[in-house]
């Protein structure tokens, strides 16, 4: 497989896992009920869009043919969030965590992209770096907010 065939694979499975997170945020934002925590997934979402248009970019510069779905895992974790915020009585909390989750698997697989990958990898991806961890901290702090 040439260098280019396996950075356009990476970049492709880093753009699959931010689908997942883009959608879980769209599906949260029609879910919960508190107007804050729709705007803010909300908000997350549009962080999420941009950063796949951004490696989508990568991709077709690459030659690449970018991938337009998620992951199935991706969609099994929002079955089973939807199942625990209908047995739950405070829903939010159920999506915060599950979003939380996702945001961790999203700041790991770019920091694996970025430990593991060749120098063009690393310049592909380092610009990104900033959205990624601000997008993650947001719910990283949230969700230590909300277990207090």
């Amino acid at each position: 497989m040439a260098a280019t065939d396996t950075t356009t694979e990476r970049l492709n499975d880093l753009i699959a896992l931010v689908r997942d997170g883009q959608r879980f945020y769209q599906h949260a934002s029609e879910s919960v009920h508190d107007a804050e925590l729709r705007e803010l997934f909300r908000d997350l979402r549009a962080a999420k869009d941009e950063l796949i248009q951004a490696l989508i970019g990568k991709v077709e510069a690459n030659e690449g043919d970018p991938v337009s779905e998620g992951t199935w895992a991706g969609r099994v974790r929002q079955v089973y969030a939807d199942t625990r915020a209908g047995l739950s009585s405070n829903d939010a909390s159920v999506y915060i965590r599950q979003l939380e989750e996702t945001e961790d698997r999203i700041l790991q697989a770019f920091e694996d992209a970025l430990e593991t990958g060749d120098v063009g990898m690393h310049s592909l991806l380092a610009p990104e770096m900033p959205k990624v961890r601000a997008c993650h901290d947001r719910m990283r702090d949230l969700a230590k907010a909300t277990r207090k």
